[in-house]
C-alpha cells in the first residue's frame, strides 16, 4: 500500500497536463508556471498525507520474551530489540534485506536484514552476526569481531581482517554458530514482530516525508499565493 501511494501515476499525469496547458499558449511567465506547479504539489502532498494517515496499522505484535523494545528505536537507526543473557547483552538491528521483487507481499516486507551484536562488559569488541531473516528461517551471512555499535553503521578499516566468509567454514562450525544464536533466542520467531515494526517505521517515515517536503515547498511565496 505504501508503495502504491508513492507511485501514483494519476498524479504525475495531472502535473504533466497542467504544465502543458500553462506552456502551450506561450503567454505564461516562468514564475507563473512555477507557482502553479508548487500549488499543485502542495495539494497533492496534503492529499497523500491524509490518505496515508488513515491507513490501518497491522495488529500489534509483541517481541518474543525476554527481548525488550529499545526506547526510541522507531525514530533512529539504533538497536530495535535487546536482551541480557548471563554476562552478555544482545542487541538486534534490522532493515529491509531487499526492495521490490515478485515474491514480496503487498507490504513489501517478507525478508529482513538482521544484525546481531553480542557484547560482554569491559570488552571493546562484540561478536557480530549479519543474517537474513525470513518467516520460516534465519540464515547467517557472516560472523566477525567488531567495535561495539550505537547504530547500524558498519564502517570498518578495509585493511582490517574481519574473519572468513561464512560459507568457507566447515558445515559443523556453521551448524554450531546457528545453535549459538538459537540458544539466545535469535531465530525466525522474531520475524512477525520485526515485520510489523518495520511497517510502522515506514509509515512514520512516509508521513514525515510528506510533511517536510510540504513545509519546504510552502516557503516559496509563489506557492503560498496560489494555494
Amino acid at each position: 500500500m505504501l508503495r502504491r501511494v508513492i507511485g501514483n501515476v494519476a498524479v504525475r499525469r495531472h502535473f504533466q497536463r497542467a504544465l502543458s496547458s500553462k506552456s502551450g499558449g506561450g503567454s505564461g511567465k516562468p514564475s507563473d508556471v512555477s507557482a502553479a506547479v508548487d500549488s499543485m504539489l502542495l495539494r497533492s502532498l496534503k492529499e497523500h498525507y491524509l490518505e496515508v494517515s488513515k491507513m490501518i496499522p497491522p495488529p500489534k505484535v509483541t517481541p518474543p520474551s525476554p527481548f525488550e523494545i529499545v526506547k526510541g528505536s522507531l525514530e533512529g537507526t539504533g538497536a530495535v530489540l535487546k536482551k541480557s543473557v548471563g554476562n552478555e547483552e544482545i542487541n538486534l538491528f534490522v532493515m529491509r534485506l531487499a526492495h521490490g521483487g515478485d515474491d514480496e507481499d503487498d507490504d513489501g516486507i517478507n525478508q529482513l536484514f538482521l544484525h546481531v551484536a553480542v557484547s560482554k562488559p569491559n570488552q571493546a569488541e562484540s561478536l557480530h552476526f549479519l543474517c537474513g531473516l525470513y518467516p520460516d528461517a534465519l540464515g547467517i551471512h557472516s560472523v566477525s569481531m567488531r567495535p561495539k555499535l550505537e547504530d547500524l553503521e558498519l564502517s570498518d578499516d578495509p585493511a582490517r581482517y574481519t574473519g572468513p566468509s561464512f560459507e568457507e567454514l566447515d558445515e559443523k562450525m556453521r551448524d554450531v554458530f546457528h545453535s549459538f544464536l538459537e540458544e539466545r533466542g535469535v531465530n525466525e520467531s522474531l520475524f512477525p514482530f520485526l515485520q510489523a515494526w518495520l511497517y510502522v517505521k515506514d509509515h512514520r517515515n512516509l508521513l514525515r516525508w510528506f510533511k517536510s517536503v510540504g513545509t519546504y515547498v510552502h516557503e516559496n511565496p509563489s506557492a503560498e499565493n496560489n494555494a
